[in-house]
Protein backbone atom coordinates (compact mmCIF):
# COMPACT_ATOMS: atom_id res chain seq x y z
CA UNK A 1 0.00 0.00 0.00
CA UNK A 2 1.09 3.15 -0.69
CA UNK A 3 1.86 6.22 1.75
CA UNK A 4 2.86 9.55 2.31
CA UNK A 5 4.61 11.27 5.32
CA UNK A 6 3.12 14.21 6.84
CA UNK A 7 5.69 16.55 9.22
CA UNK A 8 5.57 19.77 10.94
CA UNK A 9 6.87 21.51 13.66
CA UNK A 10 5.05 25.09 14.87
CA UNK A 11 8.02 27.96 15.07
CA UNK A 12 11.12 28.54 15.18
CA UNK A 13 11.32 27.86 19.37
CA UNK A 14 11.19 24.36 18.61
CA UNK A 15 14.19 22.25 16.97
CA UNK A 16 14.75 21.58 13.74
CA UNK A 17 15.61 18.39 14.77
CA UNK A 18 12.01 17.59 15.93
CA UNK A 19 10.71 17.39 12.30
CA UNK A 20 14.11 14.67 11.43
CA UNK A 21 12.42 12.41 14.47
CA UNK A 22 8.97 12.32 12.85
CA UNK A 23 10.57 11.54 9.97
CA UNK A 24 12.51 8.78 11.12
CA UNK A 25 10.17 7.42 13.35
CA UNK A 26 6.90 7.23 10.96
CA UNK A 27 9.61 6.03 8.12
CA UNK A 28 10.17 2.66 10.71
CA UNK A 29 6.38 2.33 11.32
CA UNK A 30 5.72 2.44 7.74
CA UNK A 31 8.30 -0.30 7.13
CA UNK A 32 7.26 -2.34 9.76
CA UNK A 33 3.18 -2.29 8.76
CA UNK A 34 4.75 -3.03 5.20
CA UNK A 35 3.65 0.51 3.52
CA UNK A 36 5.71 2.03 0.57
CA UNK A 37 6.58 5.37 1.26
CA UNK A 38 6.06 7.30 -2.27
CA UNK A 39 5.99 11.39 -0.97
CA UNK A 40 7.18 12.92 1.76
CA UNK A 41 5.57 16.45 2.89
CA UNK A 42 6.95 18.63 5.48
CA UNK A 43 5.97 22.12 6.71
CA UNK A 44 8.54 23.62 9.18
CA UNK A 45 8.14 26.53 11.86
CA UNK A 46 4.23 26.47 10.45
CA UNK A 47 1.22 26.55 13.41
CA UNK A 48 -1.10 23.73 13.03
CA UNK A 49 -3.97 25.72 13.79
CA UNK A 50 -5.18 26.86 10.11
CA UNK A 51 -4.39 24.29 7.29
CA UNK A 52 -4.48 26.82 4.22
CA UNK A 53 -1.28 28.56 5.73
CA UNK A 54 0.70 25.38 5.36
CA UNK A 55 1.63 24.72 1.81
CA UNK A 56 2.86 21.42 2.13
CA UNK A 57 -0.19 20.38 3.48
CA UNK A 58 -2.30 22.13 1.16
CA UNK A 59 -0.10 20.07 -1.57
CA UNK A 60 -0.97 16.90 0.51
CA UNK A 61 -4.65 17.46 -0.09
CA UNK A 62 -4.35 18.23 -3.56
CA UNK A 63 -2.39 15.20 -4.67
CA UNK A 64 -4.59 12.53 -2.69
CA UNK A 65 -7.19 13.35 -5.91
CA UNK A 66 -4.51 11.88 -7.77
CA UNK A 67 -4.92 8.35 -5.92
CA UNK A 68 -1.64 7.77 -6.07
CA UNK A 69 -1.35 6.82 -2.16
CA UNK A 70 -3.97 5.47 -0.10
CA UNK A 71 -2.49 6.48 3.43
CA UNK A 72 -0.82 9.48 5.24
CA UNK A 73 1.27 8.66 8.23
CA UNK A 74 1.30 11.24 10.81
CA UNK A 75 3.74 11.18 13.88
CA UNK A 76 0.80 12.39 16.18
CA UNK A 77 -2.74 13.76 15.42
CA UNK A 78 -1.73 17.44 16.52
CA UNK A 79 0.79 17.25 13.23
CA UNK A 80 -2.13 16.92 10.99
CA UNK A 81 -4.14 19.81 12.54
CA UNK A 82 -4.40 21.44 15.55
CA UNK A 83 -7.56 22.75 14.93
CA UNK A 84 -10.86 20.53 15.21
CA UNK A 85 -13.02 21.67 12.71
CA UNK A 86 -9.63 21.26 9.79
CA UNK A 87 -8.64 17.93 11.13
CA UNK A 88 -12.44 16.66 10.78
CA UNK A 89 -12.71 18.43 7.42
CA UNK A 90 -9.41 17.29 5.99
CA UNK A 91 -9.89 13.92 6.97
CA UNK A 92 -13.24 13.80 5.37
CA UNK A 93 -11.48 15.37 1.79
CA UNK A 94 -9.08 12.39 2.34
CA UNK A 95 -11.43 9.90 3.22
CA UNK A 96 -13.72 10.86 -0.17
CA UNK A 97 -9.93 10.63 -2.19
CA UNK A 98 -9.67 6.85 -0.89
CA UNK A 99 -7.06 8.00 1.29
CA UNK A 100 -6.66 7.38 5.59
CA UNK A 101 -4.87 9.03 8.16
CA UNK A 102 -2.58 7.14 10.68
CA UNK A 103 -0.72 8.23 13.49
CA UNK A 104 2.29 6.63 15.00
CA UNK A 105 2.02 7.74 18.19
CA UNK A 106 -0.64 8.12 20.40
CA UNK A 107 -0.92 12.12 22.08
CA UNK A 108 -0.52 12.15 26.05
CA UNK A 109 -1.01 14.27 27.84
Amino acid sequence: MNAVIYARYSDSAQREESIEGQLRECGDFASRKGFTIVKIYEDRAISGKKADNRPQFMQMISDSKERNFEVVIVWKIDRFSRDKYDSVYYKNVLKKNGVSVIRYKANRR
